[in-house]
């Protein structure tokens, strides 16, 4: 059977290294030879994307979609969806997750892939229905990790109730590269043995072991991997997409011609962001202490980031040794979108401020109050207590206690929300999303002035 390739370097490639900074203009440069490779599908969007796009390069995320949809003719394209988080940090009402489903299979995905970062699938349900309802591929990913209570039995568990949920595909989601080759044989072999669809495996480089991985992962049976190719692979990336397809040569169906001239393309604009200081080299060395600490590619990037930003580098040992610990005291979360980025961020108050919890977020203290579901293992009621007081813990699912925003936002910022999409832009990144829009409506009132004046003359 033939081995099926996502193409992860259009977005978690370039998101795990240099912090999602990939222009539009860059994608499309190289998305004609991506797209006659003979990729099952190209990860473009999701994740990191939007918010990128917004914040750092005044791009529209919507507008780069619809670009790249019409410059992909053969392969389907894939996005990473945070169930009800949608791409943002914090839950959604059910109404903007279920628009931002369709506006986004309107605009040119193919298949959704749907996580949450505590594998509370209540927090996946409103997503899920709505993929089906408009037509999409629902892919369903359970986010790995380790823990006293995170076992081979506990995944198929989710694997079971994901398949029930209309899951058309599964994904193991590794998304600190932290699977043991072992441990995903017999994981594989498992989920094989219990579900029915496809299982589409997704790892990170970070650890050094990954290569290994997904041959024992592929000789269990995973019918898709995701892979980053090589410019952008490797480090905090994924395994290089030619090295995987080189060993199971006979079964990838790759044509390496188009890999080859997509590959010398992305090499110069790799080379620009290590020039320009955006791609950190630290984020291409292999971690093994990544196998303790547990902490993703994308995140890494992203604690550099803070670091740098705080004069504070000196401190990313000490960092890294206090995540586990963060981790731990939350009921042991997998590391991934949006609670990475919290636990990340408690990690490097607890060191700058030389006293563990001294600060804590107001997103830390959401996550204590059920308000993103319920965490994996057992909080210590002291513990939280310390943190948030007498304040109820909510049991039900998160969004139950969400009223519908989409009419509401769409009223509010009428004069510069043209479409539903913008809606939903400013649904999400309400500040960054208002500077935009209204940018972009100014520079159009200038446009038509100068064609008015011209037409004047």
């Amino acid at each position: 059977m033939a081995i099926k390739f996502v193409e992860t370097a259009l977005r978690d490639g370039h998101q795990s290294l240099m912090a999602t900074r990939l222009t539009t203009k860059e994608i499309l440069t190289v998305l004609p030879d991506l797209d006659k490779a003979g990729y099952y599908a190209l990860e473009v969007w999701g994740g990191a994307t939007f918010d990128a796009s917004l914040r750092y390069l005044n791009e529209d995320p919507w507008e780069r979609l619809r670009k790249i949809k019409a410059n992909t003719k053969k392969t389907k394209l894939q996005m990473l969806f945070r169930g009800q988080n949608i791409l943002g940090y914090k839950h959604y009402p059910d109404d903007i997750v279920e628009k931002f489903v369709e506006k986004s299979l309107e605009n040119g995905i193919d298949i959704i892939r749907i996580f949450d970062a505590l594998n509370d699938l209540r927090n996946l349900e409103t997503s899920a229905k709505a993929i089906k309802k408009y037509g999409g591929h629902l892919q369903i990913a359970l986010s790995y990790t380790t823990s006293p209570v995170h076992s081979i039995d506990y995944y198929v568990d989710l694997a079971k109730k994901a398949e029930n949920m209309g899951a058309d595909s599964l994904c193991i989601k590794d998304m600190s590269g932290i699977l043991l080759p072992d441990v995903a044989y017999n994981l594989v072999k498992a989920l094989k043995e219990n579900i029915k669809i496809p299982i589409n495996f997704h790892t990170h480089a970070t650890s050094g072991l990954a290569p290994i991985t997904y041959k024992k992962a592929i000789d269990a049976g995973v019918d898709i991997v995701d892979t980053a190719l090589s410019p952008l692979s490797g480090g905090t990336s994924q395994v290089a997409t030619e090295a995987i397809a080189t060993l199971f040569e006979n079964s990838a169906n790759l044509d390496f011609k188009y890999l080859e001239k997509a590959k010398e393309i992305l090499t110069k604009i790799k080379d620009k962001y290590i020039d320009n200081g955006i791609l950190n080299p630290k984020a291409l060395t292999p971690n093994p202490r990544i196998l303790h600490s547990q902490i993703p590619g994308g995140m890494i990037s992203n604690l550099l980031s803070q670091l740098k930003e705080q004069n504070s580098l000196d401190k990313y040992d000490e960092v890294l040794e206090e995540v586990p610990k963060v981790r731990k005291d939350l009921g042991y979360p997998p590391l991934v979108t949006p609670i990475s980025q919290m636990v990340g961020t408690q990690a490097i108050m607890n060191i700058l401020s030389k006293e563990r919890y001294k600060l804590v977020p107001d997103e830390i203290k959401a996550y204590l109050k059920g308000h993103y579901g319920k965490a994996p293992g057992e909080i210590d009621p002291e513990f939280r207590k310390s943190i948030i007081g007498d304040a109820k813990v909510l049991e039900s699912r998160p969004a139950d206690n969400l009223k519908p925003q989409f009419e509401n936002i769409k009223k509010r910022f009428s004069d510069i929300a043209k479409t539903d999409e913008d809606v939903l832009s400013l649904a999400l990144f309400e500040p960054i999303a208002k500077k935009f829009l209204e940018n972009r409506n100014d520079d159009e009132i200038i446009e038509f002035s100068l064609h008015t004046e011209g037409d004047n003359k």
